[in-house]
Parts: structure tokens; sequence; C-alpha cells
């Protein structure tokens, strides 16, 4: 049993034990149960279980189930843990459903369902893990809980790529197998009760501001952010496609995605860092610029380099991006930032519900996702020139009152 929350000080051990059982649990529930697809999509359209078009419908359901769980986690009043352990459980489930089960239907109730458990799990595990941390005396291990995305997705690349040699169901369901065996390794820490905070407490949250600049800010990041998850998700569905498309018969396709969740991992933890007196609206802006240059890469430079340039500068920014959201949530609405905080994750959601629904039938029309990428590409150009206009507009309002 940990020794998390004693009430006696830091305590180091547990502290690494709870950030490290929440990575597991993101990279099982994100980079295994939502970001699987990605890989497996080639193989699926290989061998003929789906189209295109069929696909981005699979991948929007998936989003549009992770839209209807981050919205329903303000309603559910379970324990964080209990809410962590269905989540995983039901992840796996699924991933062996998708290789057990067959037809667009059945398909398209798992992959919906999927997204629903793993938004559940994103969130529960993120606020179990971030609380533990508070108690123990290390909220900087807050980066390592955020790199669990990033190991899902390298995992699921690279064994993804070999499932051209297993078939999509032998695939699928190899990945429902990892998944219990992560869940069974990570299962007892969830079962930790919940204790006093220890000596130190929490880091309060910022003085909320209160003006109404302040609202205009708040429905800027609702906006922006939407924009966020349109321009990344196009080609965080169909990389690898897009990628064979470019360099027909090289190897190299099905090791973009993987590089794509291995930037993730340094970006987490680097994002993680940042001084919190940083102004989160030029965080934001050079985030979304980092990534519209790596979509726009695949466009203009359609070679190994170029992709693999492109991957590792969508990844970085990737969970660095929606930690600077949230803490801009804190900066403006304090320890009531949950609601602004669900806005802008509904945002973001219908941005990557969007995306594939917009670039699959376009793609599968013309033969190239030229245009889908390059619309992208604007999108979070958009959202970054956006964000740093308000960041400055902001500093020039600032500095007669300072002046004063």
């Amino acid at each position: 049993m940990s020794t998390i929350g004693t009430g006696s000080g830091p305590d180091p051990r547990g502290a690494w034990r709870a950030a490290l059982a929440c990575m597991v649990a993101l990279a099982v529930a994100m980079g295994l149960g939502r970001f699987a697809f990605t890989p497996m999509l080639p193989v699926m359209l290989h061998e003929g279980h789906i189209d295109l078009q069929g696909g981005g419908l699979l991948a929007s359901l998936n989003y549009l189930g992770y839209f209807v769980g981050a919205l329903s986690c303000a309603a559910i009043r379970l324990p964080g843990a209990v809410m962590v352990r269905a989540g995983l459980l039901a992840t796996a489930a699924l991933l062996l459903g998708m290789g057990l089960l067959h037809g667009f239907s059945a398909w398209g109730v798992i992959r919906t369902a999927a997204g629903v458990v793993s938004a559940w799990t994103f969130v529960f595990a993120s606020g179990w893990g971030l609380r533990r941390l508070a108690e123990t005396g290390a909220p900087a291990l807050g980066g390592v809980i955020y790199t669990g995305p990033g190991i899902g997705i390298v995992a699921t690349g690279l064994l993804g790529g070999l499932a051209t040699r297993w078939g999509a169901d032998a695939a699928w369901i190899g990945f429902g197998v990892i998944a219990l065996v992560l869940i069974a390794v990570i299962w007892r820490v969830f079962g930790d009760a919940a204790v006093p905070l220890a000596a130190g407490g929490p880091q309060p949250a910022p003085t909320p501001v209160a003006s109404a600049e302040a609202a205009r800010d708040a429905r800027w990041l609702v906006g922006l952010y939407g924009l966020a998850g349109f321009g990344y998700i196009i080609t965080a569905t169909f990389l690898p496609v897009i990628a064979r498309q470019a360099l027909p018969g090289s190897p190299w396709p099905d090791l973009f995605w993987p590089l794509f969740g291995l930037a993730v991992i340094p970006g987490a933890l680097i994002g993680a860092r940042a001084p919190s007196h940083w102004d989160n609206r030029l965080l934001l802006a050079l985030a979304y610029g980092m990534q519209a240059l790596g979509v726009l890469l695949s466009v203009a430079w359609p070679s190994i380099a170029g992709f693999a340039l492109g991957s590792l500068l969508l990844g970085l920014p990737f969970t660095a991006l929606t930690l600077f959201a949230m803490r801009d949530a804190r900066r403006l609405r304090g320890n009531a930032a949950a609601g602004l905080i669900g806005y802008a994750t509904a945002s973001y959601g219908i941005g990557q519900i969007l995306g594939p629904l917009f670039a699959a039938p376009l793609a599968q029309r013309t033969g190239s996702f030229t245009v889908p990428l390059l619309a992208a590409a604007a999108a979070l150009a958009a959202g970054g020139l956006l964000f740093a206009w308000v960041w400055h507009r902001a500093r020039r309002q600032a500095a007669p009152v300072q002046a004063a």
C-alpha cells in the first residue's frame, strides 16, 4: 500500500507511483483506446473492411464520443479512481470488440463508446493524479502524467506497422490484451483511498480576473481552441495514409505516427515546466504556429525529411497546448474555471469531429489530402495569429495602467 498523502510532508515515492500510474492510464485510454485507429486505418483500408470515407466517419464518431464524454464529466458524481478503473476496463473491452465483431455499424458503436470512455479516463485520471501530486508535494511531476498519450501513440504506431502481417482483427485483439496487462499493473494504485492534503497542500489557483476584458478573453479562448482541434486532427487521423500516398513503396510511412507520439513526450515535460508568469496566450500562439508549420510541411515538402520534421512539429506542442489553455482558463476564472474548461473542451471536440468529415470525402473525390491539409494549416495559423493579437492588445491596454 502506498504512503500517498500521509500528511507528513512530501512523499517522492508516492508521487512517482501516482504519476506513473496516471501516465499508463492515459497511454491506454488515449494511445490505445483513442489513437490506435490511426495506424490501423491503412490496414483496414488495404483489407477492404472500409473505404476512406467510412474511415473518416468512424474517426469522427470517436471524436463525437469524446465530446459527449467530456461534457458528461461535469454531471458524474462517482469517485475519480472508480471512473478511471471503469474507463480502463471499458477501453480494453472495446479494443477486443474491434477485432471480434465485424461490420460498420458495430464498429461505429464501438468507436463512439471508445471516445466516451477515453474522455472519462483522461479527465478523471488527470484530476486524480494532479491531486495526488499536490498531496505529496510534487506538482511538477504533472508533466509525467501527460507523456502518457505520447507513449501510447509510439507503442500503437510501432505495433500497428506490424499489423499488415497479423491482419486487422489480430492487431485489435492484441491491443486489447496489451491494455489488460497494463491495467493489471496499475490497478491497485487507483485503490488508494482519498486522504487529507499533506503539509503545504496544493498550489492555490490564481485570483480570477473580473472585468469585461476577461469575459472577452474567455470567448476568444473557447473559439480559438476549436481551431486547434480542427487543425491537428486531419493529420492525426490520416497521417499514415497521407504518407503512403506521397511515398509509395517506402517503409517510412508507418514510422511517422510513432515519431509524432515520441515528440509528445518531451513536449509535455517542457510545457509543464513553463513558468507560471509567462503569458498563456503567447505560448498558445507559438504552439499553434508550430503545429501549422508541421501540417504545412506535409504538403510543401512531401518527402521523408518533410514528414519527419512535420510529425515532430505537430507532436511537440500537442499536450502542452492543452496545458496552456487550461492554465489560461484558471487565470480567468480561478477555482471556478471548470465551466470555462468544459466549454473550451467542447469547442476543441467540435473541431475534431468536423476535421475528418471535411477531409475524407474531399480526399476520396480528389485523390489527395492537399486541400484538407492546407485548410488545417490555415486554421492553426489563424488561431496563432489571433492569440498573438489578443496578447498584444492586452499588453498595450495594461501599459497605461502600469505607467500610472
